[in-house]
């Protein structure tokens, strides 16, 4: 066999590879947007199926038939999404910032910190996090599941990676020298730099936020103040039947943001990572 149809085949079987592995990634959320269309009784019977059906509209009013409002926890888990990327990604690029082109005295100490609190779960410091919010009445305020993500260890590591290879001391130095301040420098001239790392760095924190659970579980006894998690995992909660066609378009609400945000920003995780990884 010649090289040629030897590379010929190799690219083949890469492709029925990759195909493989796109219909296997996509199933679960075909499946999740087709029961989406279907009645409880429908996938009791058959809990797998590609045929939508026309029970959408009925699963639809249920769902706004509950005690609480899927509007109010959509915009709820936005809002909180929203602004929770916003200041990951904001402040850990400046962390990282500070990490590459400042020479401090106790730089190196301060980034093995950060290390280390970055392989601590966040379940552990859970109970002191909210005696601190209870003893400040903020237990029922969005603001206090937005505020703590101004400290996200895995984004500055991520983002001092990145920034390492892909900024040079000499373009900050000749900034300052044409008289640039240091917020300047930063917000003009490091971030657009950066736009690649932010963007990976936005879609994970967006879907980390979004998919929280069990934080907004702990501080929030409001139902104006539900997420839209909390509220679909209270749908499988009713005491005589679960309506599973209503629990299954609950997930797709959930999930539809995490596909717009994805589709909209995938385009830089290819060139995010592989630079921010493999050059670090």
């Amino acid at each position: 066999m010649s090289n040629k149809n030897k590379s010929t085949l190799k690219k083949a079987f890469i492709l029925v590879i990759c195909t493989l592995l796109s219909i296997l990634s996509l199933f679960p959320f075909v499946v999740m947007i087709v029961n989406s269309t279907r009645s409880t009784t429908q996938i009791q019977q058959h809990a797998v199926s590609l045929v939508p059906s026309s029970f959408f509209f009925n699963n639809l009013k249920i769902l706004v038939g509950k005690s609480f409002n899927p509007a109010v926890g959509f915009g709820n888990s936005l809002t909180i999404s929203i602004c929770a990327t916003a200041l990951t990604v904001y402040f850990s690029t400046m962390t990282a910032y500070g990490l590459v082109i400042y020479d401090w005295k106790f730089r190196d100490a301060f980034f093995s910190m950060i290390m280390m609190i970055m392989m601590i779960p966040g379940q552990i410091v859970m109970i002191g996090f909210y005696q601190m919010v209870y003893k400040l009445h903020m237990t029922n305020h969005l603001l206090m599941l937005i505020l703590p993500a101004i400290a996200a260890p895995s984004t500055v590591f991520f983002m001092r990676q990145y920034m390492k290879p892909a900024l040079s001391p000499e373009i900050v130095q000749a900034a300052r020298i044409d008289g640039a301040g240091e917020v300047y420098t930063f917000n003009r001239i490091v971030v657009p730099m950066m736009k690649p790392a932010i963007a990976t760095q936005a879609i994970f924190s967006f879907v980390t936020s979004w998919n929280n659970l069990f934080t907004p579980l702990v501080l929030l006894t409001d139902q104006k103040k539900y997420t839209l998690p909390i509220m679909v995992s209270l749908l499988k909660g009713d005491i005589y039947k679960t309506e599973y066609g209503c629990v299954y378009l609950g997930l797709t609400l959930t999930a539809l943001p995490l596909i717009v945000v994805y589709l909209v920003l995938s385009k830089y995780i290819i060139a995010g990572v592989a630079l921010g990884g493999v050059k670090g």
